[in-house]
């Protein structure tokens, strides 16, 4: 929601893009995000989840196959509100199972601008602005691995090295300059 406000605000025109993945907290993220843009007069893609997910795939991969299938069917540029938090999660998520990588700043029509910028610079980019935003709650709890990373191994990895998100931010810089950002 803070970069589609910031976009606003930029006077650029947008169309919103919400991917329903199919969750507990799924309906709820969608109507919050369609009363949004029908109050706003915003318009809006709705995608949703297609087909049923293979047996050796985790939940997690489809999911982003799943959404990155369509965002690819999506005319334009898609921007997304990944942060630098997502993509520590991700490197250490990617780490732990033996092929460190990074969140691309762009990869076809997808961008991520906000790679750089920590999650709660965007809390108070909303908070600031009276932006409203959910918060699903399966990010903070469930058996889903990335959420196991956000909740529990983060916390202890920024108490081995707190300067993790440097890291990450320093890898991401040296990978959009052209250099080995390790993923």
């Amino acid at each position: 929601m803070a970069v589609l406000d910031f976009f606003r605000r930029g006077r650029k025109g947008v169309t919103i893009a919400h991917f329903d993945h199919g969750t507990e907290h799924a309906q709820v993220a969608r109507s919050f995000v369609e009363s949004y843009a029908r109050r706003e007069g915003i318009p809006i893609h709705v995608g949703m989840l297609q087909g049923d997910r293979p047996r050796d795939q985790s939940l997690e991969e489809w999911w982003s196959g799943q959404r990155n299938a369509w965002f690819q069917s999506l005319p334009g540029t898609v921007v997304t509100g990944h942060n630098l938090d997502d993509a520590l999660e991700w490197w250490l998520y990617t780490s732990m199972h033996g092929r460190p990588r990074l969140i691309p700043q762009s990869r076809d029509n997808v961008i991520r601008p906000m790679l750089l910028a920590p999650k709660a610079a965007l809390e108070v980019w909303c908070e600031r602005h009276d932006v409203p935003y959910v918060i699903d709650p399966s990010n903070l709890e469930g058996p889903h691995m990335r959420t196991i990373v956000r909740r529990d191994i983060v916390p202890h990895a920024l108490q081995v090295n707190p300067g993790l998100h440097k890291v990450v931010r320093k890898l991401l810089q040296a990978a959009l300059s052209g250099g080995d950002g390790g993923g």
